[in-house]
């Protein structure tokens, strides 16, 4: 499984997103400190969820670096666009 459709496949089951999109936007770095050349190093995350809606954006990205685990040491970089 890629990171990519690790990080789907986490989110999926830690939120139920009504939306949810993960764009590996590591080609887009290359030359960049944490792109080693094999790609999957840079992700870029859109997720809409019920379960944001009570959060307030510190506890959202919390949440979902506590969904995702290990897939965040194992990356570079994770932008996150969060919303309910």
């Amino acid at each position: 499984m890629s990171i990519r459709e690790e990080i789907e496949t986490r989110l999926s089951a830690a939120f139920e997103p009504r939306e949810l999109v993960v764009q590996d936007d590591s080609d887009q770095h290359i030359g960049h400190a944490g792109h080693d050349g094999k790609g999957e190093s840079h992700f870029s995350v859109r997720i809409r969820a019920v379960a944001f809606g009570e959060m307030n954006r510190v506890a959202q990205h919390r949440a979902v670096h506590k969904a995702l685990g290990d897939v965040v040491s194992r990356i570079h970089a994770l932008a996150l666009d969060i919303g309910a």
